[in-house]
């Protein structure tokens, strides 16, 4: 046994003792400087085991030595290391069988729950035997102090393990009493774990977020804590029973969302570890198409949020529940062994604001930067499958859209950003298909509204242009000409060709969004000058004069100059860098035969006017 060993040991040995024997004599202030000397003593220890354990890590990172010499150091950092594990473990020993003795105080143990759960957590993460103290010395006052103190306890030491280097090891025991004194609170349940639950969840993020974290450890604290949670629940009756099943419900939203945030290889791993929810799902009342559409969110926030309008913190908490809701329906699709989604698409399928509120949902997945493309393939083919067979005339117009516009808006914003990123061309054609089918289900009222905001907002030209091809081809829809869109073309191209920050648009980079844009003018007037709108009469709105020779001498002509100038300057670089301007020049050329086009046509419409 080293010096270093008898001197922890020996010093922890008899500050406990000089504790139970100040109680005995009823000097209280005599056992609360002991207590502060012990924890002193444990935080001195813990960070030598912190510190050996970074110079460990630096002289792995940094040595260059021979192969004998590196077995002589690596013998050495083992000799070391288990000096220093056996220290511990001898500090912690002594502490277990002071808490296990029979001639134990209740003040003391009251004393000294109060402190140590909060650095003997730090001692954890040095072996697994380490470990087992730690656990051991937790329930020990779990069992003996008072649940409602030991829940404040260690939720204190786990908010403080939140800096800790090992905050899976330093957590664990932790996590495990805690699910323990859940079960052993007498009353006002809800409250209590209103107060644990959100300090939890803040952990296992933070766990998710540690390079070396294993998946399957940190579903199984997750777990432990929510089977905790559901044991609770079935003890409880009437308006408590159905608040903390709610909690239950919001809980395992969030830890989906933290687990799959947290897979960073293969999607099917998760597999085992979600169907483990699925007698959770069942308990809470949670159904897959009350996920999708977020009506069981909802409805659980609804019930939980009554008694915590001023609690943001609390509700902040559950920020990705959302997130998590989404994901437990994707899961499904990924495995047929989590649910049989069959029924609930042919309900979307069949349900108009089922759907638009599926798509508000499903935006959270492809909007996440942090989720593996895995899980965004298998959003858009559920996507796909929701719109499937749905077709431009079963939208029902007499059903208001309105309220979930924005919501729909916000989930193509989603969709194109998967367009753009996707790091394969099948699942950028199956996103774009899945946008197209999404804008057609949009009853008309709203349709222009929405792809004129998509259109506004997009920062990338090439979207640019794929939106307003979405808005030309919406237009060749019997139903959408017989909307006003054609008077609002103008203000879309205009937005293009003469940009509200000022000055001409830039080629080549933006030559996707102005070949788009003339090609939906062109076909626009078109419209116009075949009498598509005769009812709104053909010399007013968006063939007026006042109308076109706006547009002619405002940007059709300077549109004209700029192209020409460009085409010129790219033939005189072609010389230098043959390929790249002869594709600027091909580009180029498209914009200026489309540009000719509608200088033709609204010269001719000018003349007749």
């Amino acid at each position: 046994m080293s010096a270093a060993t008898v001197s922890y040991s020996r010093r922890v040995r008899e500050l406990l003792a000089g504790s139970l024997s100040s109680v005995e004599a009823g000097e209280s202030q005599d056992v609360e400087s002991l207590v502060t000397e012990l924890v002193s003593c444990l935080n001195f220890l813990s960070e030598n085991v912190a510190s050996n354990a970074s110079c460990e890590q630096d002289n792995d990172a940094t040595s260059n030595a021979s192969d004998d010499d590196e077995h002589v150091n690596d013998a050495a950092l083992n000799a070391s290391y288990d000096e220093q594990e056996n220290d511990v473990i001898q500090v912690l020993d002594e502490i277990s069988k002071f808490l296990s003795s029979p001639q134990m105080d209740q003040d003391v143990i009251d004393a000294l729950s109060f402190e140590l759960p909060k650095v003997i957590s730090k001692l954890a993460g040095l072996s697994s035997r380490c470990l087992e103290f730690v656990e051991e010395i937790v329930d020990r006052f779990v069992e003996a102090c008072n649940p409602r103190d030991m829940l404040s306890v260690l939720c204190e030491a786990l908010d403080a393990a939140r800096v800790s280097l090992s905050l899976s090891s330093s957590s664990t025991p932790l996590l495990h009493g805690l699910s323990k004194v859940f079960i052993s609170v007498r009353r006002r349940h809800y409250e209590q774990l209103r107060v644990a639950v959100p300090v939890v969840l803040n952990v296992l993020k933070d766990m998710s977020l540690e390079p070396n974290m294993q998946v399957e450890g940190l579903f199984d604290k997750a777990l432990g804590i929510a089977v905790s949670i559901k044991d609770v629940a079935l003890k409880l009756e009437k308006e408590e029973g159905t608040k903390v099943r709610c909690l239950l419900g919001l809980y395992v939203m969030q830890i989906t969302a933290v687990l799959s945030v947290s897979i960073k290889d293969k999607v099917a791993s998760g597999v085992p570890l979600v169907m483990q929810l699925k007698p959770l799902l069942t308990f809470c009342g949670l159904t897959h198409i009350g996920l999708i559409t977020g009506n069981d969110a909802e409805r659980l926030l609804t019930t939980v949020s009554k008694a915590d309008d001023d609690d943001d913190d609390f509700l902040n908490s559950f920020n990705d529940i959302k997130l998590g809701a989404s994901l437990l329906f994707i899961w499904a699709r990924i495995s047929p062994e989590v649910a049989d989604l069959a029924n609930d698409l042919n309900e979307l399928q069949s349900n108009p604001v089922k759907r638009w509120l599926a798509y508000g949902m499903l935006k959270y997945i492809l909007a996440s930067g942090d989720l593996l493309w895995e899980f965004k393939r298998h959003t858009v083919e559920v996507l796909l499958d929701i719109v499937r067979g749905v077709t431009p005339s079963q939208c029902n117009e007499q059903i208001d859209c309105s309220q979930y516009t924005t919501s729909i808006y916000a989930a193509l914003q989603a969709v194109t950003l998967v367009i753009m990123y996707a790091p394969d061309a099948d699942l950028r054609k199956k996103t774009f298909e899945a946008l197209k089918r999404i804008i057609s289900d949009i009853p008309v009222p709203q349709r222009f509204d929405v792809l004129k905001a998509l259109v506004t907002n997009s920062q990338s030209s090439t979207m640019r242009g794929i939106l307003l091809d979405q808005v030309k081809n919406n237009m060749s829809t019997s139903s959408l000409q017989a909307t006003d869109c054609d008077a609002h073309v103008t203000e879309l191209v205009e937005l293009v060709l003469k940009p509200p920050h000022g000055g001409p648009p830039l080629f080549p980079d933006q030559s996707d969004e102005v070949l788009a844009a003339l090609n939906l003018y062109r076909f626009a007037l078109l419209n116009v000058l075949r009498g598509k709108e005769t009812s709104r009469g053909g010399s007013s709105g968006f063939l007026s004069k006042k109308t076109l020779e706006r547009d002619y001498k405002g940007w059709l002509l300077p549109l004209r100059s700029i192209v020409s100038g460009s085409i010129a300057e790219n033939q005189r670089q072609k010389d230098h860098d043959q390929e790249s301007s002869l594709e600027i020049l091909c580009i180029l050329n498209r914009i200026e035969s489309l540009l000719y086009w509608c200088i033709e046509l609204v010269e001719e419409r000018l003349k007749s006017s």
